[in-house]
């Protein structure tokens, strides 16, 4: 039994010694913060430019597909000539615009039923039209 306990003991002896576990200095401390800290530094120019392009991306009312159709005023895009609709703009509007006519201000060159019309037609953009991502990228909190 005496064989037993001192092989037992060995075994312990043997797995301290393997586990040989590394204390970081005060140095790679200090030397990994301040590869934390210049991450943060390159990260947020990239923020700021990202913030840049969503309000300058472009938004078509209606998109390429439907150029020749009209807005209805529940913003969908209906035949040109359809009582009540009003025609395509045949022009983008920026991200800024939409975000500020969001808020209350109107798309430049609209009067106030074909402003109501085109934000509604942008509000039902889906995935794979034309503006969506610009769009999508507006709703994104910063």
């Amino acid at each position: 039994m005496p064989e037993d306990q001192s092989a037992g003991g060995q075994d312990a002896d043997q797995g301290r010694e393997g586990l040989n576990l590394a204390v970081p200095s005060r140095r790679q401390l200090l030397m990994g913060g301040a590869v934390a800290a210049s991450a943060i530094v390159s990260i947020r120019p990239a923020l700021a430019n990202t913030a840049a392009s969503v309000l300058n991306c472009t938004i078509p009312v209606p998109d390429q597909g439907r150029a020749g159709g009209a807005i209805a005023p529940n913003g969908q895009v209906v035949p040109a000539g359809t009582p009540g609709a009003f025609p395509g703009t045949g022009r983008t509007f920026t991200g800024e615009q939409v975000k500020q006519a969001l808020r209350g201000r109107k798309l430049p060159g609209t009067s106030y039923d074909q402003n109501q019309a085109y934000l509604n037609y942008i509000r039902r953009l889906q995935s794979g039209t034309s503006g969506f991502t610009c769009f999508a990228s507006l709703q994104m909190p910063r």
